[in-house]
Protein backbone atom coordinates (compact mmCIF):
# COMPACT_ATOMS: atom_id res chain seq x y z
CA UNK A 1 0.00 0.00 0.00
CA UNK A 2 1.36 3.40 -1.00
CA UNK A 3 2.47 5.99 1.54
CA UNK A 4 -0.19 8.67 1.50
CA UNK A 5 -0.31 12.28 2.45
CA UNK A 6 -0.42 15.65 0.80
CA UNK A 7 1.30 15.60 -2.60
CA UNK A 8 0.93 11.86 -3.13
CA UNK A 9 0.80 10.43 -6.66
CA UNK A 10 -0.71 6.96 -7.11
CA UNK A 11 -0.71 5.09 -10.41
CA UNK A 12 -2.13 2.12 -12.28
CA UNK A 13 0.14 1.21 -15.18
CA UNK A 14 -0.98 0.32 -18.68
CA UNK A 15 0.06 -3.35 -18.30
CA UNK A 16 -0.41 -4.35 -14.66
CA UNK A 17 -0.55 -8.03 -15.62
CA UNK A 18 3.17 -7.85 -16.45
CA UNK A 19 4.07 -6.51 -13.00
CA UNK A 20 3.21 -9.65 -11.03
CA UNK A 21 3.73 -13.41 -11.25
CA UNK A 22 0.49 -15.16 -12.29
CA UNK A 23 -1.79 -12.36 -11.02
CA UNK A 24 -5.46 -12.53 -10.18
CA UNK A 25 -6.79 -8.97 -10.09
CA UNK A 26 -9.48 -7.58 -7.83
CA UNK A 27 -10.75 -4.16 -6.78
CA UNK A 28 -12.39 -2.79 -3.69
CA UNK A 29 -12.95 0.31 -1.62
CA UNK A 30 -12.95 1.90 1.79
CA UNK A 31 -16.57 3.06 1.85
CA UNK A 32 -17.33 6.06 4.03
CA UNK A 33 -20.18 8.26 5.17
CA UNK A 34 -21.07 10.76 7.87
CA UNK A 35 -22.78 9.58 11.07
CA UNK A 36 -25.97 11.50 10.24
CA UNK A 37 -26.50 9.75 6.90
CA UNK A 38 -24.97 9.82 3.45
CA UNK A 39 -25.28 11.59 0.15
CA UNK A 40 -22.95 12.39 -2.69
CA UNK A 41 -20.22 15.00 -2.57
CA UNK A 42 -20.18 16.18 1.05
CA UNK A 43 -16.52 17.04 0.84
CA UNK A 44 -13.91 15.20 2.85
CA UNK A 45 -11.80 15.96 5.92
CA UNK A 46 -12.59 15.49 9.63
CA UNK A 47 -12.05 11.74 9.57
CA UNK A 48 -12.87 11.52 13.29
CA UNK A 49 -16.51 12.09 12.29
CA UNK A 50 -16.53 9.55 9.44
CA UNK A 51 -17.83 6.01 9.49
CA UNK A 52 -16.44 3.31 7.22
CA UNK A 53 -17.98 0.02 6.14
CA UNK A 54 -16.63 -3.33 7.28
CA UNK A 55 -18.34 -6.46 5.95
CA UNK A 56 -18.66 -10.00 7.27
CA UNK A 57 -18.18 -12.80 4.77
CA UNK A 58 -19.87 -16.01 6.01
CA UNK A 59 -17.92 -18.24 3.62
CA UNK A 60 -14.64 -17.21 5.29
CA UNK A 61 -16.13 -16.11 8.64
CA UNK A 62 -14.03 -12.94 8.53
CA UNK A 63 -14.40 -9.15 8.61
CA UNK A 64 -13.01 -7.43 5.56
CA UNK A 65 -13.46 -4.55 3.11
CA UNK A 66 -15.78 -4.78 0.09
CA UNK A 67 -13.83 -6.15 -2.87
CA UNK A 68 -14.00 -8.73 -5.63
CA UNK A 69 -12.33 -10.21 -8.68
CA UNK A 70 -12.20 -8.48 -12.05
CA UNK A 71 -14.68 -9.95 -14.52
CA UNK A 72 -13.67 -10.51 -18.17
CA UNK A 73 -13.80 -7.23 -20.09
CA UNK A 74 -13.60 -5.00 -16.99
CA UNK A 75 -11.14 -2.32 -15.96
CA UNK A 76 -10.20 -1.96 -12.31
CA UNK A 77 -12.34 1.10 -11.55
CA UNK A 78 -15.37 -0.57 -13.11
CA UNK A 79 -14.80 -3.65 -10.98
CA UNK A 80 -14.66 -1.60 -7.79
CA UNK A 81 -18.04 0.01 -8.46
CA UNK A 82 -19.69 -3.27 -9.44
CA UNK A 83 -18.33 -5.15 -6.43
CA UNK A 84 -19.43 -2.42 -4.02
CA UNK A 85 -22.95 -2.70 -5.41
CA UNK A 86 -23.04 -6.50 -5.42
CA UNK A 87 -21.63 -6.95 -1.92
CA UNK A 88 -23.40 -4.10 -0.15
CA UNK A 89 -26.35 -2.95 -2.32
CA UNK A 90 -24.89 0.58 -2.19
CA UNK A 91 -23.97 3.02 -4.96
CA UNK A 92 -20.75 4.90 -4.32
CA UNK A 93 -18.60 7.70 -5.72
CA UNK A 94 -14.93 6.85 -6.20
CA UNK A 95 -12.36 9.20 -4.69
CA UNK A 96 -8.69 8.58 -3.94
CA UNK A 97 -6.84 5.67 -5.51
CA UNK A 98 -5.06 4.10 -2.55
CA UNK A 99 -2.79 1.73 -4.47
CA UNK A 100 -2.75 -2.04 -4.19
CA UNK A 101 -2.03 -4.92 -1.85
CA UNK A 102 -0.86 -8.33 -3.01
CA UNK A 103 -0.49 -11.75 -1.42
CA UNK A 104 -0.13 -15.38 -2.56
CA UNK A 105 -3.22 -17.51 -3.13
CA UNK A 106 -2.08 -21.01 -4.07
CA UNK A 107 0.22 -20.71 -7.07
CA UNK A 108 -1.09 -17.26 -8.02
CA UNK A 109 -0.69 -13.70 -6.75
CA UNK A 110 -3.86 -11.92 -5.64
CA UNK A 111 -3.56 -8.19 -6.46
CA UNK A 112 -6.27 -5.91 -5.04
CA UNK A 113 -6.51 -2.22 -5.94
CA UNK A 114 -8.42 -0.01 -3.50
CA UNK A 115 -10.13 3.37 -3.71
CA UNK A 116 -11.90 5.51 -1.18
CA UNK A 117 -15.58 5.76 -2.03
CA UNK A 118 -18.35 7.89 -0.56
CA UNK A 119 -21.80 6.34 -0.33
CA UNK A 120 -24.30 8.03 -2.63
CA UNK A 121 -27.52 6.01 -2.47
CA UNK A 122 -28.84 2.59 -1.55
CA UNK A 123 -29.30 0.34 1.45
CA UNK A 124 -27.39 -2.73 2.57
CA UNK A 125 -28.89 -6.00 1.43
CA UNK A 126 -27.77 -9.31 2.90
CA UNK A 127 -26.51 -11.66 0.19
CA UNK A 128 -24.57 -14.89 -0.35
CA UNK A 129 -21.21 -13.11 -0.09
CA UNK A 130 -21.88 -10.67 2.75
CA UNK A 131 -24.33 -11.28 5.59
CA UNK A 132 -23.55 -8.23 7.75
CA UNK A 133 -22.23 -4.68 7.25
CA UNK A 134 -21.14 -2.49 10.14
CA UNK A 135 -20.51 1.26 10.01
CA UNK A 136 -17.65 1.95 12.39
CA UNK A 137 -14.94 4.52 13.06
CA UNK A 138 -11.44 4.04 11.68
CA UNK A 139 -10.24 2.97 15.14
CA UNK A 140 -13.11 0.49 15.54
CA UNK A 141 -12.46 -0.88 12.04
CA UNK A 142 -8.82 -1.53 12.91
CA UNK A 143 -10.00 -3.65 15.84
CA UNK A 144 -12.70 -5.47 13.89
CA UNK A 145 -10.88 -6.31 10.66
CA UNK A 146 -9.47 -9.82 10.46
CA UNK A 147 -6.32 -9.06 8.47
CA UNK A 148 -3.38 -6.71 9.00
CA UNK A 149 -3.27 -5.99 5.28
CA UNK A 150 -6.76 -4.44 5.50
CA UNK A 151 -5.57 -2.27 8.40
CA UNK A 152 -2.88 -0.90 6.09
CA UNK A 153 -5.58 -0.03 3.55
CA UNK A 154 -7.76 1.87 6.01
CA UNK A 155 -4.71 3.73 7.34
CA UNK A 156 -3.97 4.95 3.80
CA UNK A 157 -7.63 5.87 3.35
CA UNK A 158 -7.73 7.88 6.58
CA UNK A 159 -4.61 9.81 5.60
CA UNK A 160 -6.00 10.66 2.16
CA UNK A 161 -9.50 11.54 3.34
CA UNK A 162 -8.11 13.79 6.09
CA UNK A 163 -6.71 16.15 3.42
CA UNK A 164 -10.17 17.59 2.82
CA UNK A 165 -10.69 17.14 -0.93
CA UNK A 166 -13.87 18.85 -2.12
CA UNK A 167 -13.30 18.92 -5.88
CA UNK A 168 -11.94 16.47 -8.45
CA UNK A 169 -10.97 16.78 -12.11
CA UNK A 170 -10.71 13.81 -14.47
CA UNK A 171 -8.20 15.00 -17.06
CA UNK A 172 -8.33 12.63 -20.04
CA UNK A 173 -6.07 12.43 -23.06
CA UNK A 174 -7.97 11.53 -26.23
CA UNK A 175 -7.90 7.92 -27.42
CA UNK A 176 -5.60 6.66 -30.17
CA UNK A 177 -6.14 8.46 -33.48
CA UNK A 178 -4.79 7.86 -36.97
CA UNK A 179 -1.17 8.92 -37.38
CA UNK A 180 -0.63 12.58 -38.16
CA UNK A 181 2.03 11.75 -40.78
CA UNK A 182 -0.44 9.80 -42.89
CA UNK A 183 -3.26 12.32 -42.60
CA UNK A 184 -3.49 14.89 -45.39
CA UNK A 185 -6.52 16.86 -44.22
CA UNK A 186 -7.35 19.24 -41.40
CA UNK A 187 -5.63 17.89 -38.27
CA UNK A 188 -8.73 18.68 -36.20
CA UNK A 189 -10.63 16.10 -38.27
CA UNK A 190 -8.20 13.23 -37.72
CA UNK A 191 -10.37 10.28 -36.54
CA UNK A 192 -9.88 7.59 -33.92
CA UNK A 193 -8.46 4.22 -34.90
CA UNK A 194 -10.24 0.95 -34.14
CA UNK A 195 -8.22 0.67 -30.92
CA UNK A 196 -9.06 4.28 -30.14
CA UNK A 197 -12.77 3.54 -30.40
CA UNK A 198 -12.35 0.62 -27.97
CA UNK A 199 -10.50 2.91 -25.58
CA UNK A 200 -13.25 5.53 -25.80
CA UNK A 201 -15.94 2.97 -25.03
CA UNK A 202 -13.93 1.64 -22.07
CA UNK A 203 -13.43 5.15 -20.68
CA UNK A 204 -17.13 5.42 -19.99
CA UNK A 205 -17.01 2.54 -17.51
CA UNK A 206 -13.77 3.82 -15.95
CA UNK A 207 -15.11 7.33 -15.35
CA UNK A 208 -18.65 6.36 -14.37
CA UNK A 209 -17.71 5.51 -10.80
CA UNK A 210 -16.36 9.01 -10.22
CA UNK A 211 -19.79 10.45 -11.17
CA UNK A 212 -18.64 13.55 -13.08
CA UNK A 213 -21.24 16.30 -13.25
CA UNK A 214 -19.71 18.19 -16.16
CA UNK A 215 -17.94 17.04 -19.33
CA UNK A 216 -15.87 19.26 -21.63
CA UNK A 217 -13.67 18.63 -24.65
CA UNK A 218 -11.07 20.37 -26.75
CA UNK A 219 -12.04 21.05 -30.34
CA UNK A 220 -10.36 18.22 -32.34
CA UNK A 221 -12.69 15.45 -33.48
CA UNK A 222 -10.48 12.86 -31.75
CA UNK A 223 -11.18 14.58 -28.42
CA UNK A 224 -14.91 14.88 -29.03
CA UNK A 225 -15.15 11.28 -30.26
CA UNK A 226 -13.34 10.12 -27.13
CA UNK A 227 -15.78 12.04 -24.96
CA UNK A 228 -18.95 10.99 -26.79
CA UNK A 229 -19.37 7.50 -25.24
CA UNK A 230 -18.84 9.03 -21.80
CA UNK A 231 -21.49 11.69 -22.53
CA UNK A 232 -23.96 9.07 -23.72
CA UNK A 233 -23.47 6.57 -20.90
CA UNK A 234 -23.43 9.19 -18.15
CA UNK A 235 -26.15 11.32 -19.78
CA UNK A 236 -24.00 14.46 -19.77
CA UNK A 237 -23.99 17.34 -22.23
CA UNK A 238 -20.62 17.68 -23.96
CA UNK A 239 -19.22 21.22 -23.91
CA UNK A 240 -16.62 21.88 -26.63
CA UNK A 241 -14.11 24.67 -26.06
CA UNK A 242 -11.12 25.28 -28.37
CA UNK A 243 -9.30 26.97 -25.47
CA UNK A 244 -8.92 23.57 -23.80
CA UNK A 245 -6.64 22.24 -26.56
CA UNK A 246 -2.99 22.27 -27.59
CA UNK A 247 -3.27 25.23 -29.95
CA UNK A 248 -4.53 27.49 -27.18
CA UNK A 249 -1.86 26.24 -24.78
CA UNK A 250 0.92 26.80 -27.31
CA UNK A 251 -0.32 30.30 -28.12
CA UNK A 252 -1.25 31.53 -24.64
CA UNK A 253 -0.88 29.23 -21.61
CA UNK A 254 -2.69 31.73 -19.36
CA UNK A 255 -5.81 31.61 -21.54
CA UNK A 256 -5.70 27.81 -21.59
CA UNK A 257 -5.34 27.68 -17.80
CA UNK A 258 -8.31 30.04 -17.40
CA UNK A 259 -10.38 27.75 -19.66
CA UNK A 260 -9.39 24.73 -17.55
CA UNK A 261 -10.50 26.46 -14.35
CA UNK A 262 -13.78 27.60 -15.95
CA UNK A 263 -14.58 24.01 -17.00
CA UNK A 264 -13.88 22.49 -13.57
CA UNK A 265 -16.03 24.39 -11.09
CA UNK A 266 -18.22 21.35 -10.34
CA UNK A 267 -17.44 18.92 -7.49
CA UNK A 268 -16.38 16.41 -10.17
CA UNK A 269 -15.56 17.48 -13.73
CA UNK A 270 -14.09 15.68 -16.74
CA UNK A 271 -12.08 17.20 -19.60
CA UNK A 272 -10.83 15.42 -22.73
CA UNK A 273 -7.81 17.17 -24.19
CA UNK A 274 -4.42 16.64 -25.86
CA UNK A 275 -0.84 15.64 -25.20
CA UNK A 276 0.74 19.10 -24.78
CA UNK A 277 -1.87 20.99 -22.78
CA UNK A 278 -2.48 18.23 -20.21
CA UNK A 279 1.11 17.98 -18.92
CA UNK A 280 1.44 21.75 -19.21
CA UNK A 281 -1.58 22.42 -17.00
CA UNK A 282 -0.66 19.67 -14.53
CA UNK A 283 2.93 20.87 -14.20
CA UNK A 284 1.69 24.41 -13.52
CA UNK A 285 -0.80 23.26 -10.88
CA UNK A 286 1.61 20.82 -9.24
CA UNK A 287 4.40 23.40 -9.24
CA UNK A 288 2.17 25.92 -7.48
CA UNK A 289 1.31 23.22 -4.91
CA UNK A 290 4.98 22.16 -4.50
CA UNK A 291 4.17 18.64 -5.71
CA UNK A 292 6.95 17.00 -7.71
CA UNK A 293 5.95 14.66 -10.55
CA UNK A 294 9.01 12.63 -11.42
CA UNK A 295 7.50 10.72 -14.34
CA UNK A 296 4.95 12.76 -16.29
CA UNK A 297 3.15 10.35 -18.59
CA UNK A 298 0.12 11.13 -20.72
CA UNK A 299 -0.68 8.00 -22.72
CA UNK A 300 -3.56 7.95 -25.19
CA UNK A 301 -6.83 7.46 -23.27
CA UNK A 302 -5.08 7.86 -19.90
CA UNK A 303 -6.72 9.74 -17.04
CA UNK A 304 -5.13 11.99 -14.45
CA UNK A 305 -7.40 12.37 -11.42
CA UNK A 306 -6.63 15.70 -9.73
CA UNK A 307 -7.77 16.13 -6.12
CA UNK A 308 -8.33 19.69 -4.89
CA UNK A 309 -9.29 21.51 -1.73
CA UNK A 310 -10.96 24.47 -3.42
CA UNK A 311 -8.18 25.67 -5.81
CA UNK A 312 -5.29 23.98 -4.00
CA UNK A 313 -4.03 20.75 -5.58
CA UNK A 314 -3.66 18.03 -2.94
CA UNK A 315 -2.55 15.00 -4.93
CA UNK A 316 -2.97 13.10 -8.19
CA UNK A 317 -3.79 9.61 -9.45
CA UNK A 318 -2.82 8.29 -12.87
CA UNK A 319 -4.85 5.61 -14.67
CA UNK A 320 -2.78 4.67 -17.70
CA UNK A 321 -5.45 2.75 -19.63
CA UNK A 322 -9.20 2.13 -19.45
CA UNK A 323 -8.94 -1.16 -21.38
CA UNK A 324 -9.73 -4.44 -19.60
CA UNK A 325 -7.12 -5.86 -17.28
CA UNK A 326 -5.61 -8.96 -18.86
Amino acid sequence: MSEHGRGSITRIGSRPAQEFARPTFASGAVLWRRPDGYGALHGEGDTENMLIAVVHRPHYDDWSLPKGKVDPGENLAGTAVREIKEETGLDATLGWLLGYVHYPVGSRTKVVYYWTAEIATGQFEKNSEVDELRWVSFAEAAELLSYDIDRDVIKAAEESLSLGCNRRVLYVRHAKAHDRKGWGGDDNLRPLTKKGRRQAEALASELEGYRPLNLASAEPERCQNTASPVAQQLELELHVNPQLGDVAWNEDPTTALDAFHAATTFPVSAIVAQGNVIPGIIEKLSGDAHIEIEDMRVKKSSVWVLHFASNRLLGLDYLASPLPVK
